[in-house]
């Protein structure tokens, strides 16, 4: 379930479920544009049975991923943890988590929106399981996009237990107007990196 955070009346922070497909506009709670946004991923690893019926502990790779997309659907850039920067230095990924081990994000990316090449168009965000575990053996398995400028959560996906499927195609965030919009996704995949998705992908540009 995707969940956008929004601010109702009298500034409390409220969370409604965001259906998928559905858009929201990225502009902050109190007015005013989004200029930095951050992809968070977390999760742990739910252990799995030893030969002789005990629980052992096994290490799960989850990788987030950023594609960058031109109008014509014209794939430009990729950051991920084999590229962490996209060459115009606008989204940076804070490095590869081989475990899931730590608290909060273990991975994030984040995008000033402000930097971007002129010709990037629709950013489009995945997540794959390197190590090919599925997601009905990923614990506290969490995708958010949170404003970076005060971390203020926009939205949030739980993944954990939504399936035998090892990726995902969590949201694509494009230019709308002046400003961005984000268009929740949430379509289950397969493959071990983004380049698996490609075919997947295409489908929502």
């Amino acid at each position: 379930m995707l969940l956008a955070s929004t601010e109702p009346t009298g500034g409390t922070p409220m969370s409604i479920n965001l259906a998928k497909g559905q858009r929201i506009s990225m502009t902050k709670a109190g007015g005013g544009t989004l200029t930095q946004v951050r992809m968070g991923l977390g999760w742990d690893a739910a252990p799995r049975k030893g030969f002789f019926g005990g629980l052992k502990s096994q290490d799960i790779d989850l990788d987030a991923s950023c594609m960058v997309f031109s109008q014509d659907r014209q794939l430009l850039d990729s950051v991920w943890f084999r590229q962490l920067q996209s060459r115009d230095g606008a989204i940076i990924h804070t490095g590869d988590n081989l475990t899931g081990a730590g608290d909060g994000d273990d991975e994030s990316i984040i995008v000033d929106l402000t930097r971007l090449s002129p010709a990037a168009h629709t950013l489009i965000f995945v997540v794959n399981s390197f190590t090919g575990q599925n997601f009905s053996q990923i614990l506290n398995a969490v995708c958010r996009m949170v404003d970076s400028t005060n971390e203020q959560e926009i939205a949030r996906y739980e993944l954990s237990g939504s399936g035998t499927h090892n990726a995902q195609v969590m949201a694509k965030v494009n230019r709308d107007g002046a400003g961005w919009s984000m268009t929740a996704i949430g379509a289950v995949a397969n493959g071990r990196t983004f380049q698996d998705l490609l075919p997947v992908v295409g489908h929502y540009l």
